[in-house]
């Protein structure tokens, strides 16, 4: 062997950096907590697997031109990723039950209060206005709509603020039941909601996402894109006449694009970048948010179950983010702890489903207050 191939064998051991060696002990555990404890798989794989190539030395993936550089730049930097990904969301979601219960939409706003007071922390801490509010959206405990709120304001920050938002989205069923149980008292969660459920006509189903796409549109612009790709998914679904379309948005167009956002996302958790005091803040931050929107959703609950007479299960209101549908399904069992026979589920997928809208609605108001081009 001629010492010019020892060396060129030897220079991608040289250029391995603590920083680097970190990073890809980060990018090995996201893949253990999809694979082993199934933490929302279908992104903390891909995006771990990311991570590691990015940060293999002299790698060309990830340097200009690159494939982990193409896709980054056609699908994150000009957030097309996030709104094809919003389009299968919408695809998948049945608003039946808000449609059923429309006052669930308090629930929904209420549920975001939290994205509110952490970008007063963050901006409190230091961070500048723009990553106040990408931080601030990690308690939507929505995605994608992270990841567009933060690629716009803070590019710098979409590694560990998307790395939070899924984290603590797969995280729903440990960490909201605490701030439920501490919040409500035993008879509080022990109330029962009969469900009567109401005959949705098509018609009504179709009008929905157009109207709420006009609405929004008018009244929030900048939430436009997000609430447009969404409410177009749903109306996929509603109209019953392009099925291939609605299984190819919520299966094929989900899937694939699931997969490149997720390396995309990896590739931005470099070493030398990512490692920073500012990230554990964020993470910290985040979960800050999300505890704060859990705690907003069952105190407006309480207020609810004041002007309803005592017939209003608050711990309904924690199902106002927009973790569908996982937070109603957290619902549902801690009802069940107080009263095995208690069904609150559909009454939680009503609010579940309006904190999907009104996170959208809260991002859009961040770039709106941000001032975003």
């Amino acid at each position: 062997m001629s010492p010019d191939t020892l060396n060129s064998m030897l220079a991608g051991v040289q250029a391995v950096t603590w920083q680097s060696l970190v990073m890809l002990t980060v990018g090995c555990l996201l893949i253990a907590l999809a694979v082993v404890k199934e933490y929302e798989p279908l992104l903390l794989l891909p995006i771990g697997a990311g991570c590691i190539l990015a940060n293999l030395p002299l790698s060309p993936l990830a340097d200009e031109g690159g494939m982990l550089d193409i896709l980054y730049n056609i699908g994150v930097g000009n957030e097309l990723f996030p709104l094809l990904i919003f389009i299968g969301i919408g695809a998948m979601t049945d608003f039946g039950p808000l449609l059923e219960n429309p006052r669930m939409v308090l629930l929904g706003a209420a549920g975001q209060l939290g994205i509110f007071l952490t970008l007063i922390l963050a901006l409190a801490l230091g961070f500048s206005r723009p990553e106040a509010a990408s931080i601030g959206v990690i308690g939507a405990i929505d995605g994608p709509t992270s990841i567009y709120v933060s690629g716009i304001l803070a590019p710098d920050l979409l590694g560990p603020i998307t790395v939070a938002a899924y984290s603590y989205m797969s995280l729903v069923p440990i960490i909201m039941p605490p701030i439920m149980r501490l919040l409500t008292t035993k008879r509080e969660r022990a109330i029962r909601m009969p469900y009567s459920q109401r005959v949705i006509s098509k018609r009504t189903r179709v009008l929905f996402p157009v109207v709420v796409t006009i609405v929004v549109g008018i009244l929030v612009p900048f939430a436009t894109p997000l609430i447009g790709m969404l409410m177009l998914g749903n109306l996929l679904r509603e109209s019953g006449v392009v099925e291939r379309l609605t299984q190819a948005a919520s299966n094929e167009l989900a899937n694939v694009v699931t997969l490149f956002l997720g390396l995309a996302i990896g590739s931005t958790m470099v070493g030398e970048d990512f490692i920073k005091a500012s990230t554990l803040f964020i993470l910290g931050l985040g979960l800050i948010a999300f505890c704060l929107d859990t705690a907003a959703g069952v105190m407006f609950g309480k207020l609810l179950n004041l002007f309803s007479g005592g017939k209003f299960n608050p711990l309904i209101g924690a199902a106002g983010i927009s973790a569908f549908p996982m937070a109603a399904r957290v619902v549902q069992q801690e009802a069940q702890r107080e009263d095995y026979d208690n069904f609150l589920l559909m009454h939680a997928m009503g609010a579940n489903a309006a904190g999907q809208v009104a996170s959208v609605v809260a991002g859009g108001v961040l770039l709106a207050f941000m001032g975003a081009g």
